[in-house]
C-alpha cells in the first residue's frame, strides 16, 4: 500500500485541502460567464423554462475539470428548486454550447444546485439583530470600554 508523505496537502478524495487551484477558478469563471450569456439570450424548448429568468451565481469545478457544480437562483423568487429538473434536462444542450465557447480538452458535466447563500446571509443578519445578541454585544463593548 502506498502511503502519502506527511506534508501532502491532499484530502481523502484527492482534492486539495487549501482550496481550488488558479486554473479551476479561471475555468469556473469562464463557465459561469458563458452559462450566464446562454441563460440571458437562449430560448429553451423545455416548457418549464419558458419565460424563466435564471441567474448563475457561482460555478465550482472539480480538480480534474470534469464536473462543474452550477449554483443558480431566480431573482425575486425562491422557487428555483422547481426548475432544477428542467435544468438537468437541458444540461446536455448547455454542455454542447460550452464546448463551442470554451477551449478545453473535456467540457465539464453540469450539476445544478440552488444558491442558498442569500437566505443564509439574511438568517445570520436577523440573528445578529435579535435583542439577545444586541444585549450581549453592548455588554461586551461596555466591558472593553472599562479596560
Amino acid at each position: 500500500m502506498k502511503t502519502r508523505p506527511s506534508f501532502d496537502l491532499l484530502g481523502p478524495a484527492g482534492e486539495s485541502a487549501v482550496g481550488p487551484s488558479t486554473r479551476q477558478l479561471r475555468v469556473a469563471e469562464e463557465v459561469r460567464h458563458v452559462l450566464a450569456e446562454l441563460f440571458a439570450r437562449t430560448e429553451f424548448r423545455d416548457s418549464e423554462l419558458y419565460g424563466v429568468t435564471i441567474t448563475v451565481t457561482e460555478v465550482r469545478i472539480s480538480p480534474d475539470l470534469r464536473h462543474a457544480t452550477v449554483f443558480v437562483t431566480r431573482l425575486g423568487r425562491d422557487d428555483v428548486e422547481a426548475v432544477l429538473p428542467a435544468l438537468k434536462r437541458v444540461a446536455s444542450f448547455l454542455r454542447k454550447r460550452l464546448s463551442t465557447a470554451l477551449r478545453l480538452r473535456t467540457v465539464p458535466e453540469l450539476h445544478f444546485q440552488p444558491d442558498t447563500s442569500l437566505e443564509h446571509a439574511m438568517e445570520v443578519e436577523s440573528i445578529l439583530r435579535s435583542p439577545e445578541v444586541q444585549r450581549d454585544l453592548h455588554r461586551d463593548q461596555a466591558l472593553d470600554d472599562e479596560d
